[in-house]
């Protein structure tokens, strides 16, 4: 691997239109940087843009948020992070399914999107915030 990318690739947007976009086409430039399959790159960019419109929906519009691609030998690895107020997992797909299951929502896919594109995704959600690590394996 190229020791440059050791670190790995960092990006804060803010919290304006489109932004997610923003994200998504660096998630593109990564994934072809270290040879991810293009169907692989596009489940990694599709998870990053509802990651990064949840954080910006549910962090109410504060600060910034915080992606971090990690190239690893075998994986892709990104991390979102949000400062907003966090929220209980269990709850938030307790009450997506409810009201899918209602048709009351369009909307409310977000996690089920990204748990079934990504190979791994693990949510950490505090008072002070959350952080999502998803995982794409090669």
């Amino acid at each position: 691997m190229d020791e440059r990318l050791k670190k790995g690739v960092d990006l804060s947007i803010p919290n304006l239109p489109d932004m997610e976009i923003a994200a998504a086409e660096t998630a593109e430039a990564v994934g072809k940087f270290i040879g991810l399959d293009k169907d692989k790159t596009q489940e990694v960019k599709m998870s990053l843009i509802e990651a990064c419109i949840n954080a910006f929906e549910h962090s109410k519009g504060e600060g910034q948020v915080h992606v971090h691609f990690q190239m690893e030998e075998d994986a892709l690895i990104v991390q979102v992070t949000d400062t907003g107020g966090g929220f209980d997992l269990q709850e938030a797909k307790q009450q997506s399914e409810e009201r899918r299951h209602r048709g009351e929502s369009k909307r409310g896919w977000g996690l089920q999107i990204m748990e079934e594109l990504m190979d791994e995704v693990r949510i950490e959600s505090t008072d002070e915030g959350t952080v999502i690590t998803m995982v794409k394996k090669r």
